[in-house]
Parts: structure tokens; sequence; C-alpha cells
């Protein structure tokens, strides 16, 4: 699988600290192993993110992408409140 991540996404990046940014590239690469490996609770979503999935980063860290074909599109990453508003 193919991973691509959103201008949206890219941004968001940087505002994560430096723990955060190593846990997500820690989850990553599992994620690139196995989808739905059981540590990453890869779940769809509903209401105004029909249609894509989140993955957890940490504890409240939650990113979020659109499988398309092949290709997951990783559009952002936010905190579970900030993002389920």
């Amino acid at each position: 699988m193919n991973i691509v991540y959103h201008k949206i996404f890219l941004k968001d990046y940087k505002q994560l600290s430096p723990t955060q940014k190593e846990k997500l590239e820690k989850r990553l690469r599992l994620f690139f192993l196995d989808e739905f490996n059981p540590i990453l609770n890869n779940h769809p979503l509903k209401g105004k993110y029909l249609g894509y999935r989140s993955i957890n980063v940490t504890g409240d860290l939650r990113a979020i992408y659109k499988k398309i074909n092949n290709t997951a599109l990783f559009v952002t990453i936010d905190s579970h409140s900030n993002l389920y508003k």
C-alpha cells in the first residue's frame, strides 16, 4: 500500500510535539505493515468524515485517512476532541 499525505496533514504534522511526531512515525510504519493491527484501532468514521477511517496515534491523537484503491491518503491529524466537535 502507498501512503500519501495531504497538505493539511503536513501542516498539522508540523504543529505536533517531537514525542507526538515520533509516535506517529511508529504508527505509520505499523500501518504500512498491517493497516488493521489492533494497536491502531482502525475504524470507519461517520458524520462529516463519512467515507474516511481513523487510526489511534496516542491516547487522544488521531490520524484520519481515506483509502483510494491501493493508496491511503492521510488528510489530517489532531486530538479526538478537536476532530469530532
